[in-house]
Formats: structure tokens, C-alpha cells, sequence
């Protein structure tokens, strides 16, 4: 499934609700399917910096599509890299680097963020596409 065709199937799903607290309950299930990521990547290694809450992310490159896995410590930020996820896990890199998330602005999401979570959510979208650079380098060598 193309990043566009997942960008599409979350707007649809964001439609359902009208009201900004139902889309807020969709965000926190959304973190509680996060599937748990291994102890060894909970470290300052993987910790995003400039997130209100403690956010690690994990990539791995594999048959040329990264595949992410991430945690939080807070239950609406493990929704959004859930989101993030779910949109840019097993895509190529320059997939990953050329796309330009336009759900996010479709659903309203980053509207309806705090500033801190807002900057949390692009410094996100940064650290993934840094991942899917640093691995398009690698398959270029």
C-alpha cells in the first residue's frame, strides 16, 4: 500500500468523527495497539529530542523499506508515532523522504495539538525521515 493510499484510509477514519474529543479517544486506542518496542531501544539513543514526553524511535532497514517501532510515556503522543507509523513503516526511503504527510493538515490534527506536542510531532516526522536519509546513503555506497 503506497503512503498516499494510508494517508487516505486515516482521513476517511478521522471523518467518521466530528467532534475534536472523539478524534482525541481515536488517538489514544490508537497508542494502546502500539505493539511494545524491545527494552534495548528505550534508551537516550533512540529518545527524540524536543518532544513534551519521552518518545523512542527504532529503525531498521529491511528488504529496502524501513520498519519503525517506537514508545511513549504519554498515551496521545503514542497514538500520533502510532499514526506516523503506520503511514511511513515498510515504505523505501525515498518514499519516506519525499512525502509530505499532508493527513496531518487534513485532519486537523496539528491545529488541535498544544505548541509543545506540535513541535513534538514535527520533530517526529524529522527523526523518521533523518532514519530513511541515513538509510538511503547506505543503499547508495
Amino acid at each position: 500500500m503506497t503512503i498516499a493510499d494510508i494517508e487516505q484510509k486515516i482521513i476517511n477514519e478521522f471523518n467518521i468523527f466530528e467532534d475534536w474529543m472523539d478524534k482525541y479517544n481515536y488517538l489514544i486506542d490508537m497508542g494502546k495497539t502500539l505493539p511494545l518496542i524491545d527494552a534495548k531501544y528505550k534508551t537516550d539513543q533512540y529518545l527524540i529530542s524536543g518532544c513534551q514526553s519521552r518518545v523512542w524511535l527504532s529503525a531498521e532497514l529491511e528488504d529496502g523499506k524501513v520498519i519503525f517501532k517506537a514508545d511513549s510515556d504519554a498515551v496521545i503522543t503514542k497514538g500520533i508515532i502510532n499514526l506516523l507509523i503506520r503511514v511511513l513503516s515498510d515504505q523505501t526511503p525515498e518514499d519516506i523522504i519525499s512525502t509530505n504527510l499532508d493527513f496531518i493538515e487534513k485532519i486537523g490534527l496539528k491545529d488541535h495539538l498544544s505548541p509543545t506536542r506540535s513541535n513534538g510531532l514535527t520533530s517526529m516526522i524529522k527523526q523518521m525521515k533523518l532514519y530513511a536519509l541515513v538509510f538511503k546513503t547506505k543503499m547508495n555506497v
